[in-house]
């Protein structure tokens, strides 16, 4: 459906997930490297293809030699999951409504503290931007160097990528840097108060460190 001229000029809070990027390449290479373009394969899942979606990764895996990431990422497609990853409006759409479901029900209490996250998040460097996925709000500069993420229903995790860096004061050690992720620390955030200049000054560390 044609997007009005209203939700065109909109411009969102929100950054294009770097996912977004890496989709349209991928669908670009599909026909060379599959020998049908998304459109064709999903067509052919929708015509001949299990409706099961495990049973529909075998199938593009066995009937038609695809690799896991292929037949996983076509399967899913098919059955609507990610398709607004292929396009960077559809995207910043769906962004927005991931947040409105990250923070209803017994959440809802906690959007207050995650605007105001967001807002410290966003005003930490001119390269900041959020990315929000279905359960967590990623920061970026190249790559993401914090989280907001609404682990309970009184509580938000701030996380920080801040590598072998020491726990002290409110920062607790995620155990990430050795499992490798990104995210290594976190703060916890209970109340507005708690966004205070300590959760700043380790903000602006991870910040910095992704230059």
């Amino acid at each position: 459906m044609p997007r009005t001229a209203t939700e065109q000029k909109r411009k969102s809070i929100y950054g294009v997930h770097p996912g977004v990027l890496m989709m349209q390449k991928w669908i670009a290479e599909l026909k060379q490297k599959t020998g049908r373009t998304l459109e064709e394969w999903l067509a052919l899942i929708k015509k001949a293809g299990p409706r099961d979606d495990e049973a529909r990764r075998e199938w593009l895996k066995t009937e038609h030699g695809l690799g896991t990431n292929y037949a996983s990422s076509l399967a899913e497609l098919a059955d609507g999951k990610g398709a607004e990853f292929g396009d960077p409006q559809d995207y910043l759409a769906a962004a927005e409504g991931y947040v409105e479901r990250m923070f209803s029900g017994g959440k809802a209490a906690l959007r207050p503290i995650y605007n105001a996250l967001l807002k410290v998040g966003l005003k930490v460097g001119k390269e900041a931007k959020a990315c929000p996925c279905r359960t967590i709000v990623p920061l970026y500069r190249k790559h993401v160097f914090a989280q907001i993420k609404p682990t309970t229903r009184t509580r938000i995790d701030f996380g920080f990528a801040l590598g072998d860096t020491k726990a002290k004061g409110r920062l607790i050690d995620t155990g990430g840097f050795a499992k490798k992720d990104r995210i290594t620390h976190r703060i916890e955030i209970n109340a507005l108060q708690d966004i205070d200049d300590e959760v700043k000054h380790w903000l602006k560390v991870a910040y910095d460190r992704d230059a």
